[in-house]
């Protein structure tokens, strides 16, 4: 199903014109990104740095688990989405592996915390079920893509607000991340419905389908929750400039929240009880215009279209 638009979060209006979903070959120079890219706001950078110690090898395994579902895709428009999602998924993939070699260059080495990421995706969420589990093969793929599209409800809202959020503009951060972010962040809310399509189309029927989709937020939700405390932790403990003299703490985060440097808490746990809804579709979630507008001035897009354009005959 192609995209429609959602303006203003949970409302709906009248798609735009349709349009291809395909990947842009972005680059960004981070020789001049400070390790904290928000000024005088440790807290706020690091606990979005986190999305780098989770996306490399979350969206490699959005691919793998997408490669397998290619051959069950019998409508069209399904699978051509679903290969243009996974050329998005996997530039956004290298996008971030080049940060954490930034941060490793700044001396905040990130190896320590991203191999429990890649036993993650890698082992408990491999091809074949963990720990010897006889789970049928068409069940297991069903579980994972349902995985995917709960994770994908999760970054659609957050591509949503990192596209509103003035604050992080007022808090004068550095050019080329606030970039990345919003470029990754259009990207998601371009594609947002395309994981819940795909587990529609392939997820079975009825009540066990629904059941599957329920499921795969229940393991989800709280897997994101837990990871997320911990990189944002990892990250502040181990930060060079703070030499050990700072921990991750509510209140902190609180504060960056208020001051519009991150999503609020209900902005994201609201997005739950309505992925859960029976008739949710995740068209109505962000807006694609919105999307799209920032694409087509996002400076390291334009540069991934200029030099696309100079390379076709």
């Amino acid at each position: 199903m192609a995209q429609t638009d959602g303006e203003g979060g949970t409302g709906g209006q009248p798609p735009p014109a349709r349009h291809v979903i395909a990947p842009r070959r972005v680059a960004f120079d981070w020789e001049r990104t400070p390790l904290h890219w928000l000024p005088g706001e440790p807290t706020a950078t690091h606990v979005i740095n986190v999305l780098h110690l989770l996306l490399p090898a979350g969206e490699r395994w959005f691919v793998r688990v997408f490669r397998e579902a290619l051959p069950l895709v019998r409508d069209e428009r399904t699978l051509r989405d679903t290969k243009g999602f996974m050329g998005q998924e996997a530039t956004h993939s290298v996008q971030h592996a080049h940060v954490l070699d930034h941060l490793a260059a700044q001396r905040l080495e990130t190896r320590e915390f991203t191999r429990y990421v890649d036993f993650l995706f890698d082992r408990l969420l491999g091809e074949h079920p963990p720990f010897g589990l006889r789970i049928p093969p068409r069940e297991w793929l069903r579980f994972r893509l349902s995985v995917v599209a709960a994770i994908e409800q999760f970054t659609a809202v957050l591509g949503d607000w990192v596209l509103r959020a003035d604050g992080l503009d007022r808090a004068d951060p550095d050019a080329v991340m606030l970039d990345l972010l919003r470029w990754h962040g259009a990207e998601e809310v371009e594609h947002r419905a395309v994981a819940f399509d795909l587990f529609q189309h392939c997820g079975g029927d009825g009540l066990p389908r629904y059941t599957r989709r329920v499921a795969g937020m229940a393991v989800t939700a709280p897997v994101i929750v837990w990871l997320w405390a911990w990189g944002a932790s990892y990250l502040i403990r181990h930060d060079p400039l703070l030499d050990g003299r700072a921990r991750y703490s509510l209140r902190a985060h609180n504060r960056a929240v208020a001051k519009g440097l991150l999503p609020g808490w209900r902005e994201l746990f609201s997005a739950i009880p309505r992925y859960l809804r029976p008739s949710y579709h995740p068209s109505r979630e962000g807006s694609t215009r919105r999307a799209l507008a920032y694409l087509a001035t996002s400076p390291a897009a334009r540069a991934a279209a200029g030099a696309l354009a100079r390379a076709s005959p």
